[in-house]
């Protein structure tokens, strides 16, 4: 098993990513990165931009898990908007494999306006799953010309609401580079937040071999009169983070779990408890 983190002290831009950085990511127990670059529009940054980072990121020993799909909306019902964020995915998987990246991290947007990750009730409709297809039908040759593993990242609020929905929609496109990022809370409902080793456990018996990276990231139940389902840190909420490594070691030993939700200040405890958890299942960490 590899063990990666994702934002916190990692920066906005490139060229702010030095060898200091990565060298705490050792430090702190991680063989890996997830970065978001938000400051790097992929249609007009320039190749020895990545490449400086991809030589840092070697030189250190470091390696790039995840790169960002910069948030373009798949299923958007304009098709100029579409035909654009598509686009805007190409040319992140260029940038990603220019950068030596395994993969990128991307959702498949919303009909809602005022975000890609918010709900809407076209999200959940066959016009949403059929414009998703499209779009990663058009995108796929490009995640396979970089080497560049295009993995969706699903929620309950969007047009991947399930793993089930997840598995259809990449059966479809049925490419050996669309996969799934498994995020480990983002299908957990009231329902299944107090089971949530047993969600775990079907999530990856639908999905199978489709997932090919995760997310760790820990949910609770909140005390409201309205529901609401909150997720942060790991070690914070109820995820059962057991359950979750026996899945991806099983899966594969090289696939790496990435912590998200927590701050700097938190990675020292994430880290532990990763390792913690790990040690207590005799899964070996990988760090090469």
């Amino acid at each position: 098993m590899r063990f990666g983190m994702s934002g916190c002290f990692l920066p906005e831009d490139m060229d702010a990513l030095t060898p200091e950085m990565c060298r705490h990511v050792r430090e702190l127990g991680f063989s890996g990165i997830f970065t978001r670059f938000r400051k790097n529009n992929p249609n007009d940054t320039p190749k020895w931009t990545a490449d400086r980072v991809k030589q840092v990121l070697a030189d250190s020993g470091i390696h790039l898990y995840q790169a960002t799909g910069f948030w373009q909306n798949l299923v958007n019902s304009d098709e100029n908007r579409r035909a654009d964020a598509v686009k805007t995915l190409r040319a992140a998987l260029q940038l990603a494999g220019w950068m030596g990246a395994r993969g990128i991290d991307t959702g498949p947007g919303s009909m809602n306006p005022d975000g890609p990750w918010f709900p809407h009730p076209d999200n959940w409709t066959a016009t949403s799953r059929n414009q998703l297809v499209k779009s990663l039908n058009e995108a796929k040759s490009a995640a396979e010309d970089a080497g560049v593993y295009l993995s969706l990242e699903g929620h309950q609020l969007v047009v991947l609401e399930s793993a089930e929905a997840t598995r259809d929609i990449l059966d479809q496109v049925n490419s050996p580079w669309v996969r799934s990022d498994y995020d480990s809370a983002n299908w957990i409902t009231r329902e299944t937040v107090y089971y949530t080793g047993a969600a775990v456990n079907h999530h990856f018996d639908v999905l199978g071999k489709h997932i090919v990276s995760c997310h760790a990231k820990d949910i609770w139940i909140e005390n409201r009169l309205a529901l609401h389902l909150a997720d942060g840190c790991p070690g914070k909420g109820l995820m059962d983070f057991r359950a979750l490594f026996r899945r991806m070691e099983a899966l594969d030993p090289t696939y790496p779990v990435i912590a998200e939700g927590n701050s700097t200040d938190e990675l020292p405890q994430v880290s532990a408890l990763f390792h913690s958890v790990a040690k207590e299942l005799g899964i070996k960490v990988l760090d090469e």
